[in-house]
C-alpha cells in the first residue's frame, strides 16, 4: 500500500522517537562505529587508473602498491579504467562511496585540463574530489632532433622566429589533442612572442617520438621520463626544462627561468584522490602510507631511473597544486582555443 507524504513523515517521526527511547543502545553502538573506522581498511584498497597499463600514471600507482600494503595491512590493487583521456576513471571515483576503498591515481590531464578541453563530453569536476597525496612529478623537456641546427633554447627560439618571418610555420608534436604537452607548447609560444606554430597531434607519445627522432617533425615538449631514453642515447637533444628546478636525471639542462623566460613553469604531476566527503582519518592513513612508500629505497631508485621525482607532502599541498594548475592551464586553453574533441 502506497503511503502519502504526511503518513510517511509521521512514521518517520515515530521511528526517530523509538530510536531516542533506545538511547542506551545507540550510545553503546558509538564505540563500535569508531572502532570500525579506526580499523580501516578491512578489505583490499583499489587504486583506479584512467589509462592503460605501461604508462606513467599506471607506473605511479603500481610502484607504490607493495610498500603501501605493508603500511595499511591490506592488499592494494590496480584497476585500469582507460578511456576519454582519464575521464572515465575520474567519473567513476566521483560517483564512488567515500569509504576509501576506491581511490584515483590522477594526472595533470584528467585533474586539470579535461574540464577545459572537453566541450561536448560531461566531465566530473576534479576540484570536488578529495586530495590525498602527491605521488610523482616530472618536469617536461623541450626536445628536438639531433639534425636540427640549434644547440640552446635561445637558438631554437631564434630559429622559430626566423621561420615565421620567412612565412614558414614550425610544426610541433604531441601525444594527442588537448594534452598537457600541447598546452605547454602553447604557453611557451605565448611567452616568446607568439610566433606561428602548428600542432600535430599523434595517437600517443610513442609515434610522436618516432617521427621526432627521424626529423620529420622539429620539436616537442614531453615528460622527462618519456624522452629520457632518446636523450640519453643521443637520438634527441634536450634544450630546456619546464619545472622550477633542474631535473636530477638531466642536471645539465637549464630551466626556462634560468634562460630568462618569465612565468613559464609547468610540471607533469600525478596524485592520489578520493571521492568527495572522504573521512579525514582515512585521508591521513592513505597519505601516511603513500609517503612511507615514497621513502622506500627501491621505489626511489626506480623513480629516479625513469627521470621522475618522488612526491610526498600533505593533502593540502596537493589540493593547492591542483587548483593552481587548473587556473593557469585553463587560461592557456581558453586563450588558444585548445580542444580535445
Amino acid at each position: 500500500m502506497a503511503l502519502d507524504e504526511d503518513t510517511a513523515l509521521s512514521l518517520s517521526r515515530r521511528g526517530v522517537l523509538r530510536q531516542l527511547g533506545m538511547g542506551g543502545m545507540t550510545a553503546a553502538l558509538i564505540p563500535e562505529l569508531a572502532l570500525a573506522q579506526d580499523a580501516w581498511p578491512t578489505k583490499p584498497v583499489t587504486l583506479v587508473v584512467g589509462y592503460p597499463p605501461g604508462g606513467q600514471t599506471d607506473f605511479a600507482g603500481r610502484i607504490l602498491t607493495a610498500a603501501m600494503q605493508q603500511s595499511l595491512g591490506q592488499s592494494v590493487v590496480i584497476d585500469n579504467k582507460p578511456g576519454v583521456n582519464g575521464n572515465i576513471a575520474t567519473d567513476y571515483i566521483a560517483k564512488s562511496a567515500p569509504d576509501g576503498y576506491r581511490l584515483l591515481v590522477g594526472n595533470g590531464s584528467n585533474m586539470v585540463l579535461n574540464p577545459h578541453t572537453y566541450r561536448n563530453t560531461p566531465v566530473a569536476d576534479p576540484l570536488k574530489l578529495t586530495p590525498i597525496g602527491l605521488l610523482l612529478t616530472s618536469g617536461l623537456l623541450l626536445v628536438v632532433p639531433t639534425s636540427l641546427p640549434v644547440k640552446t633554447v635561445e637558438e631554437f627560439i631564434a630559429w622559430v622566429k626566423q621561420q615565421d618571418k620567412e612565412g614558414k610555420i614550425v610544426d610541433y608534436a604531441s601525444g594527442g589533442p588537448g594534452s598537457l604537452v600541447q598546452t605547454t607548447m602553447e604557453l611557451f609560444r605565448e611567452r616568446i612572442g607568439k610566433p606561428k606554430m602548428s600542432h600535430v597531434p599523434y595517437k600517443g607519445s610513442g609515434p610522436a617520438m618516432t617521427d621526432l627522432v627521424a626529423g620529420r617533425i622539429p620539436c616537442m615538449f614531453d615528460a622527462a621520463s618519456v624522452v629520457a631514453p632518446f636523450v640519453k642515447s643521443g637520438q634527441l637533444k634536450a634544450l630546456m626544462a619546464t619545472g622550477p628546478k633542474r631535473i636530477p636525471a638531466f642536471p645539465d639542462i637549464p630551466t626556462a627561468t634560468e634562460r630568462g623566460i618569465k612565468d613559464f613553469q609547468v610540471i607533469s604531476f600525478i596524485g592520489m584522490y578520493g571521492p568527495a566527503g572522504l573521512n579525514p582519518d582515512i585521508v591521513r592513513k592513505v597519505n601516511t602510507a603513500a609517503n612511507a612508500a615514497l621513502k622506500d629505497p627501491k621505489v626511489l631508485k626506480t623513480i629516479a631511473d625513469r627521470g621522475d621525482e618522488p612526491g610526498g607532502g600533505t593533502p593540502e599541498q596537493l589540493g593547492a597544486m591542483t587548483r593552481d594548475n587548473y587556473k593557469l592551464l585553463g587560461e592557456v586553453v581558453k586563450n588558444n582555443d585548445i580542444r580535445a574533441e
